[in-house]
């Protein structure tokens, strides 16, 4: 059941020659840079420079408003959300295959992640249309979830017994596969969390770690991306087919370049992060207590490598069956040469 949804939906059409064409866009998560400074200007100003008055837009973010990140598939294919995001971890739960590209473990570095979503993009455009009617637009990302600890840590084998906090049912199977105790924790619980002993440990990001104050509950930070918040922004098929031909070019350029600079703040905020907690740059204030930066040893890529094959593949596979097994087959594992046998 859809709980909290409004009609947002535009009509595509002008009723004057001059009237611009008016979008309501359902945005990123709020507060987050990808946010406040891409996402929002170029709604509000850009895409009316950028389509000669044309276009005019309207933007809210998607935790904001009401409605439930969970069931932004099935919004925007009945049309009540006509342009929105979704973020794969969340709607994953509904539809596992979409979070192919960023299961936990799967991406270490930026630039295996671009070349991951390069691989799958086709795939998703054909189960978004096919499926939930949602023509692709986008494929966002937010910086590296990393894994941050109160007491020090060499690398990935020394996590075990420990009690980490997590935000999805992968990340979960991933730790428990360490060998630690997953707790799924809201990230504005975190810090009390590690303050008072209920975890050891969490995973989120680089950056928005240290905004919250983990350097003053945790000494050490792995540099190993864990996963990256992958999300798409897409339209629903009915009304984009709808749009003119002039109108729906002008918003897959925009958007083109719009994803291009959400990556490169995503891989620019992902270094940053490591270094505010490391205090070798200048960020809000100087931490009195300079965490330390886990480099990825050998060590910790061969237990990677170990836990996608023999954990992170095969519960995923169970979750959503053979469309994962195929998917993976046909379009991820040239890419990864991970060899995993079916359940």
């Amino acid at each position: 059941m859809l709980v909290g949804a409004v009609a947002i939906c535009t009509v595509p059409t002008r009723t004057h020659a001059e009237e611009p064409i008016r979008l309501q866009i359902i945005g990123g998560l709020a507060g987050v840079t990808q946010y406040t400074k891409i996402e929002q200007p170029f709604w509000q100003s850009e895409i009316g420079a950028l389509s000669a008055g044309r276009i005019s837009a309207t933007i809210r973010p998607l935790d904001a408003g009401g409605l439930r990140n969970q069931e932004m598939l099935q919004l925007m294919r009945l049309g009540v959300v006509s342009f929105g995001t979704a973020l794969l971890s969340v709607v994953a739960g509904e539809e596992p295959e979409l979070n192919a590209v960023d299961l936990p473990a799967l991406n270490p570095d930026v630039a295996t992640l671009r070349r991951t979503v390069s691989a799958f993009r086709e795939r998703l455009q054909t189960v978004l249309r096919d499926r939930y009617s949602i023509e692709l637009l986008g494929i966002y990302v937010h910086p590296a979830q990393v894994l941050f600890c109160a007491k020090p840590f060499k690398g990935l084998d020394d996590l075990s017994g420990r009690k980490v906090r997590t935000s999805s049912v992968g990340q979960s199977e991933l730790i428990a596969a360490i060998g630690a105790v997953p707790m799924v924790l809201p990230f504005a619980e975190t810090v009390a969390a590690l303050r008072n002993g209920v975890a050891d440990c969490a995973i989120t990001g680089t950056l928005s770690g240290y905004e919250i104050g983990l350097p003053s509950v945790t000494t050490a930070v792995h540099s190993l991306a864990l996963s990256w918040g992958v999300s798409i922004f897409g339209a629903n098929a009915g009304h984009w087919d709808a749009l003119p031909a002039d109108t729906r070019e002008t918003i897959r350029q925009g958007v083109r370049r719009l994803e291009e600079q959400i990556w490169a703040q995503a891989e620019e905020d992902t270094q940053r992060g490591l270094a505010c907690n490391a205090g070798t740059a200048v960020c809000s204030g100087k931490l009195e207590r300079p965490m330390v930066v886990v480099p990825t040893s050998t060590s910790d890529e061969a237990r990677r490598r170990r836990l996608l094959a023999e954990t992170v593949l095969p519960r995923w596979f169970e979750r959503c069956g053979q469309d994962c097994v195929s998917s993976w087959n046909a379009y991820l594992k040239p890419l990864h040469a991970i060899e995993v046998t079916a359940p």
